[in-house]
């Protein structure tokens, strides 16, 4: 860093301190004992003797001491205010504009819980600069549309990270939101879910998510067109790679301008939001692979940031911090630059060998005008996330299993207090009676004291809890006699007796789906790592992965 008052390629003036001998030359008052400007050194002998030479001493200590207190003082004062500018950057919007009942997953046996953040990226018009990179300046008025959608899985124990991506125009369920600011209500309707944006904001597109996945959503993080050139930017090139030259742009005004030569660059600024952008130009020329080129940027640039490329200088690191707040939109939850620093220290744990991205399995809909979830594949992938199981395959942030021996019952089944909940609820609605049903077969089953709990919730899979290592005997014997999987025996804090939450993959019957080998009620085995269709792409196996160039816009 450049010292004030230097000039580049000269000396830095030397400051003589007590340990060399002489005085510190700056805050020493002229008239000071023994202060000689042609010299800056205290004599051997300072005038006044020995009482006087400790004079200048203790003054020239308590200015140096001032100094230091006003520097410390604005430092803080400075810092602080600096800290508060960057929490001011941040947006900050509702998290969840549904109707809710989603509860957030137990913490597991060791109190962690996992964390999944939605991370959208919007299409809007709304400033010059937004026009000039989107183009489409007729679209400035248009509410903007979640042209870019991934949920970020974090395992509990953080060993591991799942990304999935699901393409913008699967059709969906987008469940009744209501707009914080007007309130407006938009009813539900069927769509394609990046219009789910248009109805209230990203809460809207988070209450979608939740709907169709079943999975919890703990935070959403949205950026704009120049959010993205501001960041890239200020990460620095990240390395990408293509199989043959690329020029994303056709004679019908296709494309995304984006053009390179074979191999690998690394892109930054404009030429970064083009790149996850481009569609016409990329395998297909449809969504599916701009989801992979998009996971490939994301996996590039976690590499970049985990070697610390772009993090030892303090300038790039305020410009990182600035473009971050500066892009983001954030749920009232997030919004905070301490929370965000918090969020990076939990990623910042996972392995980049245990990073892995996913596309939604998917299928066309009618005239492939639309895609919607592949049956099965889709939803195993679901229930991997909802589980904590890592697609990877590895599984080191599914639920741990006890290192002993299962333990045995230690109450009569007719003595045990279980309690029959209803989780049905849902974008769906509720099959109704399902407690009933479920309590009658525990009945027949010789649990004479089950009852039913007549609240609605919303449960994904069902779940069997208990409060503590007492209970655990009961609920396995429990779960056998139903035919439930182990891991749907889970503890918690928040229950007393054994709870039964019959959740939307057993929406029928009195024995549970896996009774019969089926997992999430379609028939469908459980899944151990994410399925081919979901083309997963590892942050490091697959470091050296180019695009695969459409033949139709290469030159």
């Amino acid at each position: 860093m450049r010292q004030s008052g230097v000039r580049d390629g000269e000396p830095a003036p030397q400051r003589l301190g007590w340990a060399d001998g002489g005085y510190e030359d700056k805050g020493l008052p002229p008239d000071a004992p023994g202060w000689d400007p042609g010299r800056g050194a205290a004599p051997q002998n300072p005038p006044g003797g020995h009482r006087a030479g400790r004079r200048p001493r203790r003054r020239a200590l308590r200015w140096t001491a001032l100094a230091l207190g006003l520097f410390l003082v604005a430092g803080a004062v400075g810092g602080y205010l600096y800290y508060q500018h960057l929490n001011a950057n941040l947006r900050k919007e509702a998290l969840d504009l549904g109707p809710g009942g989603l509860k957030k997953p137990e913490p597991n046996a060791f109190g962690q819980t996992p964390l999944n953040i939605l991370l959208l990226g919007s299409d809007g018009r709304n400033t010059e600069k937004n026009i000039e990179l989107g183009g489409a300046r007729q679209d400035a008025d248009r509410k903007p549309l979640a042209d870019v959608q991934m949920l970020l899985h974090v395992s509990a124990d953080r060993s591991n990270m799942s990304v999935i991506s699901i393409p913008r125009d699967t059709r969906v369920t987008i469940p009744q939101c209501t707009d914080p600011k007007d309130g407006h209500v938009y009813p539900q309707t069927t769509g394609a879910i990046n219009e789910s944006l248009q109805h209230g904001g990203p809460g809207c597109t988070v209450a979608t998510w939740k709907a169709l996945t079943g999975i919890y959503v703990d935070h959403f993080m949205m950026v704009d067109f120049s959010g993205v050139v501001d960041m890239a930017d200020a990460v620095g090139g990240v390395p990408v790679c293509v199989d043959r030259n690329v020029y994303s742009h056709d004679s019908r005004g296709h494309g995304s301008g984006l053009r390179l030569t074979k191999g690998t660059h690394a892109v930054k600024g404009v030429q970064a939001l083009q790149w996850l952008r481009t569609r016409y130009g990329f395998e297909d020329n449809t969504d599916i692979g701009r989801a992979r080129a998009q996971h490939m940027y994301m996996n590039s640039m976690i590499r970049q940031l985990k070697r610390g490329t772009r993090l030892t200088d303090p300038v790039q690191l305020r410009d990182l911090a600035e473009a971050a707040t500066s892009a983001l939109t954030v749920d009232e939850g997030l919004g905070s630059v301490k929370k965000l620093y918090d969020l990076g220290g939990d990623l910042q744990r996972v392995p980049t060998g245990r990073v892995t991205m996913v596309t939604m399995p998917w299928q066309y809909g009618r005239g492939e005008r639309y895609v919607l979830p592949r049956p099965g594949d889709a939803e195993a992938t679901f229930a991997m996330l909802r589980n904590d199981a890592a697609l990877d395959g590895r599984d080191a942030g599914g639920p741990k299993q006890q290192p002993e021996p299962d333990p045995k019952p230690s109450t009569p089944k007719d003595k045990l207090d279980v309690v029959v909940q209803n989780g049905t609820d849902g974008t769906r609605g509720p099959a109704p009676g399902r407690a009933n049903v479920v309590h009658g077969r525990l009945t027949a089953l010789g649990y004479a004291a089950a009852r039913t709990d007549s609240r609605l919730t919303s449960q994904a899979d069902t779940a069997l809890l208990y409060k503590d290592a007492s209970q655990r005997g009961d609920a396995l014997a429990l779960a056998k006699a139903l035919g439930l999987p182990k891991g749907a025996v889970r503890p918690s804090s928040s229950t007393t007796a054994l709870r039964l939450v019959v959740g939307n993959d057993w929406r029928t019957g009195a024995d549970h789906p896996a009774a019969s080998g089926g997992a999430g009620g379609d028939g469908t085995a459980a899944a151990h790592r994410a399925p081919k269709s979901a083309d997963p792409l590892n942050a490091e196996k697959d470091s050296s992965a180019c695009m695969q160039v459409n033949t139709r816009y290469t030159f």
